[in-house]
């Protein structure tokens, strides 16, 4: 079988050694975080991606080597694996190769060969296979098949009798690993998509318009193409199809099969090779080149969805100050919450500011009051229905107050998932759920990481076709992804949520909600070291987390940088060495940077490490996100029918696709900036470009207030 570690290497283009220990690390129960951030020395620095591909790829070839086992035993105890056969299997590297080399030996239902072998039929289709120009005969197949005529088997004529064989003959063919092999790479590279919107929708009916009469060839079809021709023919609105030569793959199919036969039996030949791809090739290698590439289509479209959920995580917080949340509405008001520097539900009203004047003064006077009171210093306003108006209202009021806030559009998708979910209904039993979702507004503008891990990651708005992929890897790489970015900021063990604490390295479900419980009745942490007080956080638990764990004002300054515990010693003899204490980090830092690292080498830590510690000496405590920005959106700007095209505007990207970005102008209804408008040079992916979250100037380039689309461009706008 294969030799996984030294095939690993050589794909990855990895060093054996990296290979194995990593693999170790693995097995041993380390998370990718820690192995990326404090295992570097055992392999020699490899980053996440390297990690995670790594991870994939062995899960792969483990779950293909099984495979193998089972497929070689079956074929075993059927008592027809061969030498050649069984070498073939053990060389495999995909399954598809591997399961088109099972397929004869596959346990099938009843086939019309199954049927002909019953009637005594297999003789005869060995014997015409047998012929060739070396053993031609002079007899016709008619009077070869008249020896195999029974009534008792059903076989009445010649006829009968050769269109058996035939059928044994084309199941053998399509089962022939190399033909599929061939018939699958000629419809993946020569193949063409081919859709048609059905009758039953008009011209300019639809949202799949494009796909009316839409060509593309299989090998280029774009992820969100492919993703969009599924959707539609589940929703009933087009079907589509690949079509190809067939004229070209029979006649490779002849050449394969005909090559050396006798002109007796090249008809029938012919037509019996005819009727294999049609009824028992054609279909299943269509489905299998069309699964193929839906399992492309969904690998690169998460891919783009794990982009644009890290850019969403690691959005720069404003940071915890006294903040004014508001969840705008017309008729029901706007849902007003008050929360602390730390995150904290203080007060809640509800305000009536687009009714009567009456409502609209008053409402005025409520948020200057809780402005005052409160010492705000964040405005958070959701951008769903109502908000361009609730904007413009909040700075009416701000005219008359000194100190003003900051305020700020927060995106709000999600927000009433998060408010109707579990996890808030534990966080404020006796609050509306219309309270609850001010208050994630709010947070979100404090915090987004620690806010947003509460919410399914699909359902805050920033992939495409997210329903239509494959959910479990979909949901594997995203539960990744906030994992990867959690312990890339970093958790502060006081006031971390059990949601937030869950994502770091080592911690599950149970011991997060262990250590909210035992916060809960002995207070603050001091010190790293008592999380081995909280049940069921072992020593490996306590390996794994307390790295991304911070303390503030603890015990011990290095107890609030990202310096694991089992580096303190290396730490503290480099102060001493210093002559300065722990409490004057910075100060190490300074004079570390004139010492030569290498005297501080040991067996478990290496330069790499001690790079890192001094990188964390240098500015203890520090949050790694980008400074806080925020948009501007225009005044007098409010619905779609206030656009006009050549406009420039200001506005948030909120989603980035394969084929361009929306972008939130305040107009409650994102515009696409298509990739041939990103940039005044030509741009092969928008990723490149510009990120979920960042602030953009574009140009109104066309707005069609039926279908609600606004095109954009970002070309010759100073960004």
């Amino acid at each position: 079988m294969l030799n996984i570690p030294q095939l690993l290497a050589t794909e990855l283009e990895l060093k054996p050694y990296q290979v194995q220990n990593a693999l170790e690390l693995l097995a041993e129960g380390a998370t990718i975080p820690f192995i990326a951030r404090y295992r570097k020395e055992r392999t020699d620095e490899m980053d996440e991606v390297q990690l995670r591909d790594l991870a994939d790829r062995y899960t792969y070839l483990t779950e293909l080597e099984e495979r193998k086992s089972v497929i070689l035993n079956a074929i075993a105890e059927q008592g027809k694996l061969t030498d050649e056969l069984k070498t073939k299997i053990a060389s495999c590297l995909q399954k598809t190769e591997l399961e088109d080399l099972y397929l004869p030996y596959r346990p099938k239902r009843r086939t019309r060969a199954t049927a002909a072998r019953e009637k005594g039929l297999e003789p005869l289709a060995e014997f015409i296979k047998s012929l060739n120009v070396k053993n031609a005969v002079s007899a016709s197949l008619e009077e070869a098949a008249a020896k195999y005529l029974s009534e008792e088997k059903g076989v009445k004529t010649p006829q009968e009798a050769l269109k058996g064989a035939a059928d044994i003959l084309a199941e053998e063919v399509a089962e022939k690993a190399v033909l599929r092999a061939y018939v699958r790479d000629y419809l993946l590279e020569d193949g063409v998509f081919i859709s048609r919107i059905k009758d039953d929708y008009p011209e300019g009916t639809t949202k799949f318009e494009m796909y009316r009469n839409y060509q593309a060839r299989v090998k280029n079809i774009a992820p969100h193409n492919m993703l969009a021709l599924c959707r539609g023919e589940t929703e009933g609105v087009l079907n589509y199809e690949i079509a190809f030569d067939e004229d070209l793959v029979l006649s490779y199919l002849e050449s394969q099969e005909i090559k050396t036969k006798i002109r007796v039996i090249r008809d029938f030949y012919q037509a019996m090779l005819k009727d294999a791809f049609n009824r028992l090739m054609k279909a299943s290698l269509v489905g299998e080149v069309i699964s193929e590439k839906k399992t492309y289509a969904d690998v690169e479209s998460i891919k783009t969805f794990e982009a644009n959920l890290r850019e969403l995580l690691l959005s720069a917080p404003a940071g915890m100050k006294p903040t004014l949340a508001i969840d705008p509405g017309f008729r029901t008001g706007c849902k007003v919450a008050v929360l602390d520097q730390t995150g904290k539900f203080l007060e809640y009203q509800a305000v009536f500011p687009h009714q009567a004047a009456e409502q609209r003064t008053k409402a005025g006077q409520t948020i200057k009051n809780l402005i005052e009171k409160y010492k705000i210093e964040l405005i958070a306003i959701g951008n769903g229905t109502a908000s361009r108006e609730t904007d413009e209202f909040v700075l009416q009021v701000l005219h008359a107050i000194d100190r003003k806030p900051i305020k700020v559009m927060v995106n709000e998708s999600g927000a009433s998932i998060y408010s109707a979910s579990k996890v808030a209904l534990e966080e404020f039993p006796d609050l509306d759920i219309t309270v609850r979702g001010a208050i994630s507004i709010g947070r979100r503008l404090q915090d987004p990481l620690a806010e947003l891990v509460k919410i399914d990651p699909k359902s805050i708005g920033v992939g495409q076709y997210q329903h239509d992929v494959d959910q479990k890897l979909l949901k594997k790489k995203l539960d990744e992804t906030v994992e990867s970015c959690v312990n890339y900021v970093g958790v502060d063990l006081n006031t971390a949520s059990k949601e937030l604490l869950t994502f770091v390295s080592g911690i599950t479900a149970a011991v997060a909600n262990n250590i909210v419980a035992y916060r809960n009745q002995y207070g603050a942490f001091k010190n790293r070291r008592q999380l081995l007080k909280v049940p069921k956080l072992g020593p490996k638990a306590f390996e794994q987390a307390a790295g991304f764990l911070r303390i503030r004002g603890g015990d011990n300054p290095l107890d609030n940088t990202a310096v694991h515990p089992e580096s303190y010693s290396v730490v503290e003899a480099i102060a001493s060495d210093l002559n300065v204490t722990l409490n004057q980090v910075t100060q190490i830092a300074e004079k570390l940077k004139k010492t030569n690292l290498k005297k501080y080498v040991t067996d478990t830590v290496g330069e790499p490490t001690l790079r890192d510690i001094l990188g964390e000496l240098e500015k203890p405590g520090r949050d790694p996100r980008a400074e806080f920005k925020y948009a501007t959106f225009k005044e007098g700007i409010k619905e779609i029918t206030d656009l006009q095209v050549g406009m420039e505007l200001e506005g948030i990207v909120t989603n980035v696709a394969n084929f361009g970005a929306f972008v939130d102008i305040g107009v409650h209804q994102d515009g696409l900036v298509h990739i041939s408008q990103l940039a005044d040079r030509f741009v092969d992916d928008p990723k490149k470009v510009v990120k979920v979250g960042q602030v953009v100037k574009v140009r109104i380039l066309e707005v069609n207030e039926k279908l609600k689309r606004i095109s954009l461009s970002m070309k010759a706008l100073k960004q």
